[in-house]
């Protein structure tokens, strides 16, 4: 899916009144909930999934006033997960702009996030549809099932199934519930659903992977976070999993496929070095763009 010079107004259009209507949101309440909303939007981002949203009713020639809603709700729903990831992960920046947790207590970011939520649900209600209520509501208890799997995991993952169900609940079904209920409110027969369902998960799974990689090759500056902070936390991404079949008899590899993670420093700043000098690197980039072909693949199916 292509945008012509003819989409990009729409976009842009979309997008600007994307953020006047989460702003909105909070206008009339408390003034540390609106502060807090403008810090977190001034943190920035690409709006990744509203453009995907806005571009898919752009394609199907979907109605503007809804695409644009369906966009606002997802996106409050996004924003609403990062704020309790950051208090859960302890991060005090999110690309290069304090966290709301590095200000407030855990106590005013939990309820800042909980607000999130609520507007996100009470956004989804405005599109009139109860199918992408009920698709929103099955995303967030996807999301949240995998966060408590992770939290509650006393072993770190050591298969490649293993990490496609966690970046799925992680990051895909969003990019998938993006698609899914733009095409369910543009009112296209089902087999277009199902086709632009599978276009959000096949994407979503690439983003993902592909963030993984950055975070053993991606500039600091630019990324936003610490090269290598995921196996710092004890996250085994796609790199590491295949560093591990390539290298099974490697100290650290050996610890982690007895399902511990590593502890100690200098194995962390070991592997962050060595990795993005091994084949690891370059089969998660054939790894992501399998999916993203896949993504491309199913697009096609629709005119241009």
């Amino acid at each position: 899916m292509v945008a012509s010079l003819a989409t990009l107004p729409y976009i842009q259009k979309g997008l600007d009144t994307v953020e006047q209507m989460m702003l909105r949101q909070v206008e009339d309440y408390h003034p540390d909930l609106k502060s807090a909303t403008a810090l977190i939007l001034a943190s920035g981002g690409k709006r990744i999934r509203p453009r995907i949203i806005l571009l898919v009713g752009s394609m199907l020639n979907a109605e503007f006033e809804s695409m644009v809603t369906l966009a606002t709700a997802i996106e409050m729903l996004h924003t609403a997960t990062l704020v309790h990831d950051d208090l859960i992960d302890g991060s005090i920046l999110r690309r290069g702009i304090p966290t709301l947790n590095s200000k407030w207590s855990p106590a005013a970011t939990v309820l800042t996030g909980d607000f999130l939520f609520a507007s996100a649900s009470d956004m989804a209600s405005k599109t009139n549809s109860v199918e992408v209520m009920r698709l929103i509501a099955i995303t967030l208890m996807t999301i949240v099932n995998g966060e408590v799997d992770q939290l509650f995991s006393n072993r770190c993952i050591t298969t490649v199934e293993e990490y496609y169900r966690r970046i799925y609940a992680k990051t895909a079904s969003l990019f998938e519930t993006s698609t899914h209920t733009a095409a369910v409110i543009s009112k296209v027969d089902r087999r277009q659903v199902e086709i632009l369902r599978k276009f959000g998960y096949e994407l979503g799974m690439a983003f993902q992977i592909v963030d993984d990689v950055l975070d053993y090759i991606g500039d600091e500056s630019t990324v936003g976070k610490p090269v290598g902070g995921d196996l710092r936390q004890g996250l085994v991404t796609l790199p590491m999993l295949y560093f591990m079949q390539s290298n099974p008899n490697d100290p650290a590899v050996l610890r982690l496929s007895s399902g511990y993670c590593i502890q100690e420093e200098g194995e962390f700043e070991r592997l962050v070095t060595e990795i993005p000098k091994s084949d690891a690197i370059t089969n998660s980039q054939k790894n992501a763009a399998e999916f993203a072909m896949r993504a491309e693949h199913c697009i096609m199916e629709f005119p241009d």
